[in-house]
């Protein structure tokens, strides 16, 4: 029986993308909304924090594949939510395909700057981005069609600017700390760890010597910055089955 995958989305939006679960097994793949998101958004933000995405992720799985271990597929703030959870549930977790996920507040940077935002900023901020999904993409590198923009409205919808400053604020305390890092070679260590990210960015990706040696494979998407999912979805498909194929 193939080995199902669990796609975790980033800061922003989902990957309930149809192509992504379509291209495995029947009932085999699940992208879920973490705490705050989609069909979880009305969790308030005091219970949100990158642990509690670890706990919410596991009652998932288990209730979905229970007993199996998974592939994690982590992009962005995501990929940290998959590096947390095979520490706690290392014995559920196959392997590993960190999507430019944060190795340190290098890789947070936008989610520092979340963080240290009031409310009422956090609230103007989303709301500009959903009055104008079009520039919110091309700020990001995304050429605007109707697919891009048509997900990067939905994306932009999934959450409240609440459930995003929570998730800052939790992101900046647990990837600064010298034990987050410490965590982060334990993984490497213990499973098959897949990097991999857009072409356009992978200079800005702060990897660490280390990490790249340790890794099982690395893979740059060609034409594709941090967001290849919408940019390349054919070319990410291709690589993280790849990857999954290796582990």
């Amino acid at each position: 029986m193939q080995t199902p995958v669990v796609f975790i989305h980033g800061l922003i939006g989902s990957l309930q993308l149809p192509e992504l679960c379509a291209a495995f097994a029947p009932g085999r793949a699940l992208a879920p909304d973490l705490l705050g998101y989609g069909a979880q958004r009305q969790v308030p933000a005091e219970a949100i924090d990158l642990p509690a995405q670890v706990e919410h992720l596991y009652r998932v799985i288990e209730e979905q594949f229970p007993g199996e271990a998974v592939h994690l597929v982590g992009h962005s703030v995501g990929g940290a939510v998959a590096m947390l959870f095979a520490q706690a549930h290392g014995e559920r977790v196959r392997s590993l395909v960190s999507v430019e996920g944060n190795f340190s507040l290098d890789d947070a940077f936008w989610s520092a700057a979340v963080a240290r935002m009031s409310a009422l900023e956090a609230e103007a901020m989303l709301d500009g981005f959903r009055a104008d999904p079009g520039a919110w993409l091309a700020r990001a590198g995304v050429a605007v069609d109707a697919r891009s923009l048509g997900i990067a409205e939905r994306w932009l919808a999934q959450q409240p600017a609440s459930t995003l400053q929570a998730m800052a604020c939790s992101v900046v305390a647990l990837t600064a700390p010298d034990g987050y890092r410490d965590g982060l070679r334990r993984v490497f260590a213990s499973h098959p760890v897949h990097l991999l990210a857009g072409a356009r960015s992978r200079a800005g990706w702060h990897v660490p010597a280390w990490a790249e040696q340790a890794a099982a494979s690395q893979t740059q998407i060609a034409d594709a910055g941090h967001l290849p999912m919408l940019e390349r979805p054919q070319a990410f498909l291709d690589a993280v089955r790849r990857a999954l194929q290796l582990a």
